[in-house]
């Protein structure tokens, strides 16, 4: 069973789609570059994998759960959406200590992996408020939200906005790390060399629409791109991209 699968997935908002009949199928230990440019729908269709909007037509499951479950769908999935839902009267400890008792972690787990993920992520201060912290400290502590209970799918929306470079790095080795051990890593950010070092596979939406899905090394081969930079510019910058052949495995 994949970690991802979408059949004819589509929001519309009247008239305008923002996601137009997408198919996909992430598989497990997988990280997914999800890239576009702004506006192409990316956020929307993090919305409708992690149920917090409705499609207006097709299918989703993630991790074997239909998205339109949200109940069920919770205990499978973590989320870094690019405005991280943080209670800022409470410290990052008392934040991460709730989340995990929600999702059902015993407390000696609880005991455990919060104070290890703080450690790890440098969050010295995760005993003061929330309110206190910089965009950085915030970002450090919607990550490690989303990990705490191990889900099976992790979608993170611009996760190195407002880390330094200390925790840019130890985000990509956890990122890594959760890759190897069977978790879907779902991830869109215009941080391109970060999708370069990191994706498995990289699917390009544009204007709501799958224009091409392929490994990095094979998408910078196909469009003659020494990055994959070179290969998201000239597939966005044709007079009409989307009449271009989707490039698949």
């Amino acid at each position: 069973m994949a970690a991802i699968e979408t059949d004819g997935l589509t929001k519309r908002y009247g008239s305008v789609a923002a996601v137009e009949g997408l198919d996909l199928t992430v598989e497990r230990g997988t990280v997914y570059g999800f890239l576009g440019p702004n506006g192409a729908g990316k956020t929307t269709t993090m919305r409708l994998l992690t149920g917090l909007t409705r499609p207006s037509e097709g299918t989703a499951t993630v991790a074997g759960v239909d998205v339109r479950e949200r109940d069920r769908l919770g205990e499978h999935i973590g989320y870094v959406p690019d405005t991280p839902p943080l209670y800022e009267k409470l410290t990052a400890r008392e934040q991460l200590s709730a989340v995990a008792d929600v999702r059902g972690l015993d407390r000696e787990t609880v005991r455990e992996r919060v104070p290890a993920l703080l450690d790890r992520f440098g969050l010295d201060a995760a005993d003061d408020r929330i309110e206190t912290y910089s965009k950085g400290m915030k970002q450090k502590t919607s990550v490690v939200q989303a990990i705490v209970h191990e889900p099976d799918v992790v979608f993170l929306d611009e996760p190195t906005s407002g880390l330094d470079p200390n925790a840019a790095r130890t985000l990509k080795a956890v990122l890594t790390e959760l890759r190897d051990a069977g978790t879907a890593v779902f991830l869109s950010t215009h941080v391109l060399p970060v999708v370069d070092e990191l994706a498995d596979v990289v699917g390009l939406l544009y204007d709501g629409e799958l224009l091409a899905e392929d490994d990095p090394e094979r998408l910078k081969a196909d469009l003659d791109g020494e990055t994959l930079e070179d290969a998201f510019v000239e597939l966005t910058t044709e007079d009409d991209p989307a009449t271009r052949p989707r490039e698949r495995p």
